[in-house]
């Protein structure tokens, strides 16, 4: 049939492959369009290799008292519920936690389950921070002054001898340029490129170029983190997935397993700024440890110190609407964190496509939200986020 139609063996085979190879170079783009990335963004083991991160082997599961969340919230001058919200915001996961009792937990993403492990994307990064203050107060790292250099000897002569590790927590390394998803020839473009192709993300890091002196600007970066990943590995001595497992899912009673997944190229590497998946549960679990001065029922697990300063740096170019163009005035940074300020000074890990881990210490409140957004970033959808969970806090806090 197909060579009735001029289509021969040698002809097929050719357009296979060439097939074949135009999904290798886009096989990013393809995975997080929706409505694929719904599937994807719940099923990273299938797509690349993986390090386990075990589930405690004494689970604590939250006490429980589930109910209706009927609040609403203001946005583009009309009133909306949380219903609303979750089709306008491509929702697949929610929970909220109060006072340390899960309240409200839903899965509206058509893979999403309890047991689901969801693509955190750099929501990671959040969690690397976490465990940068556990190996400060271990003694395993010695200082926040100590230059990456000295941990990671293989960046020397690089953009990144010279920064320290408080710089690469704080995003103020000077070194890159802006993260643009959708220019090919952006750092984080090359970098995905050499996570999923097999290439060299040591490579990709060395290459970049010094565009401020450490500790004077503010430029976000996932390669910063990817750095800050690497020393904590170096002082450790352990992969970032055996020390999630020992210092934070075995403590806190996580009730599944979680993974980082590998880059595909030798030697393999987890990202510490974008490759964890985990449960919704368990991540809240990480918020309720966070809002409770890091201590998990009456046990310190992170120094109180460091969820304090996750709250905000005190330095100018790090405060809410400081960060500059391009980024929400409603943001600042801190410690791997985006920071709220107001009376609560809550704060939020944020992921691309939609993830939140939002922190309300005062309130005590978490709630944890994963999404499948079409594109990587939305300021608009970010901006009505923000306003659903901060009507959701006040709204708790007031109905008691």
């Amino acid at each position: 049939m197909f060579e009735a139609r001029g289509l021969t063996g040698t002809a097929l085979a050719g357009a296979a492959l060439a097939g074949a190879a135009w999904l290798w170079r886009n096989q990013g783009a393809v995975a997080s369009a929706r409505p694929v990335n719904e599937w994807t963004f719940t099923h990273m083991s299938a797509l690349m290799p993986t390090a386990a991160v075990p589930r405690s082997a004494r689970p604590e599961p939250f006490p429980r008292r589930s109910r209706p969340l009927e609040c609403t919230y203001e946005y583009a001058g009309r009133t909306r519920t949380l219903a609303e919200f979750h089709r306008r915001a491509y929702t697949t996961g929610f929970a909220v936690v109060h006072r340390g009792v899960l309240v409200h937990e839903s899965y509206p993403g058509r893979f999403a389950s309890p047991r689901s492990r969801f693509q955190l994307f750099s929501l990671t990064k959040s969690v690397t921070s976490i465990l940068v203050g556990i190996a400060l107060a271990e003694g395993a790292l010695s200082s926040l002054e100590r230059t990456a250099v000295s941990y990671r000897p293989e960046l020397a002569g690089s953009a990144y001898d010279g920064p320290t590790v408080g710089h690469l927590l704080h995003m103020c390394s000077g070194v890159g340029g802006v993260e643009d998803y959708t220019d090919p020839k952006a750092p984080i473009s090359r970098f995905e490129r050499a996570v999923t192709g097999g290439g060299s993300v040591l490579d990709v890091i060395r290459s970049l170029p010094r565009a401020a002196a450490p500790g004077t600007v503010f430029n976000y970066s996932t390669l910063d983190t990817q750095v800050l990943g690497w020393v904590l590995e170096a002082a450790t001595g352990m992969p970032l997935a055996r020390y999630a497992a020992q210092r934070l899912w075995g403590p806190t009673g996580a009730e599944h397993d979680a993974y980082y997944f590998l880059t595909r190229g030798h030697p393999r590497t987890a990202l510490g700024g974008g490759s964890l998946n985990a449960s919704v549960r368990d991540l809240a679990r990480l918020g309720v440890l966070m809002a409770h001065g890091g201590a998990w029922r009456g046990r310190q697990i992170v120094p109180a110190a460091w969820t304090e300063r996750s709250r905000g740096a005190g330095v100018a170019h790090l405060e809410a609407g400081a960060l500059g163009a391009g980024l929400p005035a409603h943001y600042g940074y801190a410690n791997q964190w985006w920071t709220l300020g107001g009376e609560h000074r809550a704060f939020t890990g944020l992921g691309i496509h939609g993830q939140y881990l939002w922190v309300d210490p005062v309130a005590d409140v978490v709630v944890v939200k994963t999404s499948a957004w079409p594109t990587a970033d939305d300021v608009e959808r970010d901006r009505e986020t923000v306003a659903a969970l901060s009507s959701l806090v006040s709204w708790l806090g007031a109905d008691g």
